[in-house]
């Protein structure tokens, strides 16, 4: 079977160590693992999972930045039958916590020390015993830790002494319609959902998306997107093992780190929010390196102006510059543009549907609309997800009975079938390339001792595309600052999240049945501006 034909990751791992042997699949700094090695470490991994009671079905989490132990913990995961969670490394550690209780998780693959913080110390210590298992991506420092050698030495141990005739069965049990990952996502309601996608929809998707790229066994690929997002874990790692790719991990985004790698370690193709393309292109040295190699690139989360697609081509030298479209709860993807598409298309559309993939905006009544008019974007095919975890409301409201789902974003398809996303029926708003949720991020704040009300609102920011800035109302006698509450959010929510403004407010202006209006908040903050 070849790789692109894979219906299960179990298959596609055993398939893409056949196809490229010892070819490069991961290379992080003195770090090379061939594909046929990436195979067999994570049957090790898988093999440690099961002799420590790990059971087909059950969830494990990883909660550590991009890095090789990542890629195998995950794969090794769905090889042994289980179900891949993922957790953002901004979280805190209460965050942390409401994702792996939300999700059942039953082991922690989880980074040591990164972001001044050593990760498995910042979850309270109820979460911690809740969990069967937690493994350090590096040396444990607590009692009741298994450190990553630890439990690669279980895993050879238990295959070198029963071998691997039940590890292999349970692989070969995996069927392409069984859950691979769960990824959290918070929506409007502040509530995470768990969005559950399957096998063989995630690598029939990627497979799409990969061939419409270009992407193939020539290339290497600097994965700079987080792999806890559906994008850096499925358009990265899932893609480098169906085409045969060397993929580069890369934990923190550094304008003089990334040139010097795309010079020394002949990068190819690289990922990111057009800030990462702004930041590289402003770079005062840019002319000093060689990056000659790099001639793939995608963008998107953000506006895209017409002149980035243009300097990433002229400048940058750039051959295939691709936008798409997606959200988790379709896999990631429903959308990309095409090689040889304009500038223009490029940079004002994402694109048009993947094969086999419907997408329509409708109208308020549910009615198809036609070429030009804006209306909800909805989308059909195999890439829908198959639920959200333990929520059966949320899911019925979102995928209707004719099986569309129904993204909450407001767009305008062209004659030629290019989606123009033009605003959100959520409130949601994207930070740098992460999806900001106001109602998450209020429903935090009101945890505040002396926080009575807050809304969220996105507003414009040159650098990031957008950040939050909060409308507070403040208990009675609460003497607390715009700094006191900015440094509380910096300790207690991802960093993404934190307000950039504050305004404390007397009342914040609501409707008749009690709903904020957040038109009247964007347009208080538009005439400040104004006034300033």
């Amino acid at each position: 079977m070849h790789p692109q034909d894979c219906p299960t990751t179990p298959k596609l791992l055993a398939a893409a160590a056949k196809h490229f042997g010892d070819r490069a699949f991961i290379e992080e700094g003195d770090v090379r693992i061939s594909f046929a090695q990436f195979h067999e470490q994570c049957r090790i991994a898988a093999a440690a999972l099961l002799c420590n009671g790990f059971k087909k079905g059950q969830k494990a989490a990883i909660w550590a930045p991009n890095m090789h132990q990542w890629i195998i913990a995950a794969l090794a995961v769905q090889y042994a039958g289980g179900i891949l969670v993922t957790v953002n490394t901004r979280y805190k550690g209460n965050e942390a916590a409401s994702i792996l209780s939300a999700g059942s998780v039953n082991t922690l693959f989880c980074v040591g020390n990164f972001l001044d913080n050593y990760f498995p110390d910042m979850l309270p210590d109820d979460c911690r015993n809740s969990l069967q298992e937690i493994v350090v991506f590096g040396d444990a420092q607590n009692p009741g830790e298994t450190s990553w050698a630890e439990f690669l030495q279980r895993g050879q141990n238990h295959l070198a002494e029963q071998g691997a005739d039940t590890l292999e069965a349970i692989a070969a049990s995996v069927q392409p319609d069984d859950a691979s990952d769960i990824l959290f996502t918070s929506g409007t309601t502040g509530a995470p959902k768990g969005v559950i996608t399957a096998h063989a929809q995630n690598l029939k998707t990627f497979a799409a998306w990969t061939s419409i790229l270009g992407l193939d066994e020539n290339d290497r690929y600097l994965v700079i997107n987080p792999f806890f997002h559906s994008f850096g874990y499925k358009a990265g790692i899932l893609a480098c093992l169906l085409r045969g790719t060397t993929l580069i991990p890369h934990k923190v985004f550094d304008a003089d780190a990334v040139l010097q790698r795309i010079q020394s370690e002949q990068i190819s193709m690289l990922p990111g929010p057009p800030t990462l393309f702004q930041s590289i292109l402003a770079h005062p040295r840019l002319a000093e390196f060689d990056i000659s190699s790099l001639k793939k690139a995608t963008t998107g989360a953000a506006t895209i102006a017409v002149e980035l697609i243009h300097q990433m081509r002229s400048t940058l030298g750039i051959d295939t510059v691709i936008t798409a479209y997606g959200l988790s709860e379709c896999c990631g993807l429903a959308t990309m543009c095409r090689r040889g598409d304009s500038a223009e298309v490029i940079a004002h559309t994402s694109g048009r549907a993947l094969p086999d993939i419907e997408v329509r905006c409708i109208g308020a009544d549910g009615a198809e609309l036609p070429a030009g008019e804006a209306g909800e974007i909805v989308v059909r095919g195999y890439n829908v997800m198959t639920a959200y975890l333990d929520n059966p409301e949320a899911t019925a409201e979102t995928i209707d009975e004719q099986g569309w789902l129904h993204t909450g974003d407001i767009g305008v398809l062209d004659e030629d079938g290019n989606l123009a996303i033009t605003d959100r029926l959520k409130d949601m708003f994207i930070t740098g390339g992460f999806n900001c949720y106001p109602a998450e991020i209020e429903n935090q704040l009101v945890a505040h001792p002396d926080i009575n009300m807050a809304a969220i609102i996105g507003i414009p920011d040159e650098r990031m595309g957008e950040v939050a800035m909060a409308w507070l109302v403040k208990k009675d006698q609460s003497n607390a600052t715009e700094t006191d509450i900015i440094s509380w959010c910096r300790e207690n929510m991802a960093n993404y999240k934190v307000p950039r403004l504050l305004r404390f407010v007397e009342a914040l202006p609501m409707n008749a049945s009690g709903k904020v209006l957040k038109t009247e908040l964007r347009a208080m903050h538009n005439a400040s501006i104004s006034n300033a």
